[in-house]
């Protein structure tokens, strides 16, 4: 048994290796250098003829992602990477690990070969055992991927820059780890709460877990680049700026997309899967669902320099009056802070009401540590602001079409639970679409993905159900 599992362990690495160097083949042969990523940017925007898309890459789609933020770049490079199992593993552990090596080593590949699907490229490279059909369908080569975004310039937000651990296990399980390599991220391993003069300290219970797991506090717009870049190093991923302003609706089931380029042109895009998830600003989800957007309360953000939290390594919250004030490091030198303000308008930025504010109402209540660090953020003047949403995932299935992220469903962000569940949620319908090979049929594979909206729940209702409760709870003075 063991050798088994060993060569099923060795075989997927050396099918890796295989395939990449088959890509590099291909790239070099083509005269075709390794781009950087904006370089991926730039070249990725595809003229096409007709007002239709078309890439000298890619010579059909098999989905397209509306949006690149956290959610729909790890959608891209989650449907697009190459996946190896079954077949590969009874390659290795019937040749025995000599004769496979020698294969995938040493034996000539005809250009012919290159175009080949993984499963008769493994058939062309052992044609001595007869495979299994259902172990040869388990090796997929990455789906087709058209990612159309607004702005692939780095974004500059105030939120989604606390990943909880449960949100960086499943980076693990998706391949994206690194992806907060390499940003200054910050491990987070618990959270401190003040209120009154006292505080308490709660760490997360990661004793069973490896020591590299733990929350990672960053700039979003760092992790978004990181990955749009690891997305679009995939060959078969295509990452194209510009502006999708609507659907393509045939008789109930979506098509595709219409789009203008960053130059204006109007062009559309066909897929047998188009997938929404352009953000909390969302314009083509009220074509896919019935939207319940509040707007509870709003955030207004500062960036403290070089100053030194009561609790390295931990979330602060405030629990102030009228409502929470969080704090958390985005970099080795810089602090986020957070105050929520109750209610669908904050004091006037311009006039310096909320200067004003910030200084009577809220700095006061900041622990002594960082109170200095806090008026001088304020007086800064670079202070930003916006709303707090949260909506309630009321998808209508639609055939041909899927909503995810923010453009599906919304919670408070006090908690910071929105990329834990984007990613799970893609966890969830990555292993739905896995064994699929053909995504033609939109009406079965509307039914089909139906199982995702229950599949979510155990993750995706724990965290909203404890987000709305704990952000009541807080704005009502309940604690």
């Amino acid at each position: 048994m063991i050798e088994y599992i060993v060569g099923a362990l060795v075989a997927s690495l050396l099918g890796f290796l295989f395939f990449f160097n088959v890509h590099d083949k291909r790239r070099s042969d083509s005269g075709e250098e390794e781009l950087g990523f904006d370089q991926i940017r730039d070249e990725c925007v595809k003229s096409a003829a007709n007002g239709e898309c078309g890439s000298d890459k890619m010579s059909a789609v098999d989905v397209i992602v509306v949006g690149a933020g956290v959610a729909g770049s790890a959608l891209a490079y989650t449907l697009g990477k190459i996946e190896t199992c079954g077949a590969w593993s009874v390659g290795f552990t019937d040749l025995g690990i000599c004769d496979f090596l020698d294969v995938l080593i040493r034996k000539p590949i005809p250009s012919e070969v290159l175009d080949f699907s993984p499963d008769k490229l493994l058939c062309w490279m052992c044609p001595e055992i007869q495979f299994d059909p259902y172990m040869l369908s388990g090796l997929q080569s990455g789906r087709r991927v058209h990612v159309i975004e607004r702005d692939l310039s780095e974004p500059d937000r105030i939120v989604g820059e606390l990943l909880q651990p449960g949100g960086y296990l499943k980076l693990i399980e998706l391949g994206l780890e690194d992806c907060v390599d390499e940003i200054d991220a910050q491990r987070v391993v618990g959270y401190a709460l003040f209120k009154d003069g006292k505080s308490a300290k709660l760490s997360y219970p990661l004793e069973k877990f490896h020591s590299d797991v733990s929350g990672r506090s960053f700039h979003n717009g760092r992790f978004i680049q990181r990955m749009r870049e690891k997305a679009g190093s995939l060959p078969n991923v295509s990452l194209e700026q510009g502006s999708v302003t609507s659907l393509l609706d045939d008789n109930g089931t979506i098509k595709g997309v219409v789009y203008k380029t960053k130059t204006g042109e109007e062009l559309k895009a066909y897929a047998p899967l188009t997938i929404v998830c352009d953000g909390c600003f969302s314009n083509l989800r009220r074509s896919l669902c019935k939207p319940q957007v509040e707007v509870p309360s709003c955030f207004v953000g500062l960036v403290l320099e070089n100053c030194n939290l009561p609790f390295p390594n931990h979330g602060h919250v405030i629990l102030g009056d009228p409502s929470p004030i969080l704090f958390y490091p985005i970099s080795s030198t810089e602090v986020r802070c957070l105050v929520d303000v109750p209610g669908q308008r904050v004091p006037s930025v311009a006039n310096g009401e909320l200067a004003k504010y910030l200084k009577t109402v809220v700095a006061p209540q900041v622990p002594p540590e960082i109170y200095d660090s806090f008026v001088a953020a304020v007086d800064s003047g670079n202070i930003r602001t916006m709303p707090n949403r949260s909506m309630p995932a009321s998808p209508y299935p639609t055939p041909g079409a899927l909503l995810m992220g923010d453009a599906f469903n919304m919670r408070h962000p006090l908690t910071g639970g929105g990329m834990t569940v984007a990613l799970s949620d893609i966890v969830v319908l990555n292993n739905l679409l896995k064994p699929l090979r053909d995504l033609n049929d939109a009406s079965s594979l509307c039914s089909y993905l139906e199982s995702f909206y229950t599949l979510r729940k155990p993750v995706a209702s724990t965290i909203n159900t404890l987000a709305g409760p704990c952000t009541r709870c807080f704005l009502l003075h309940l604690i």
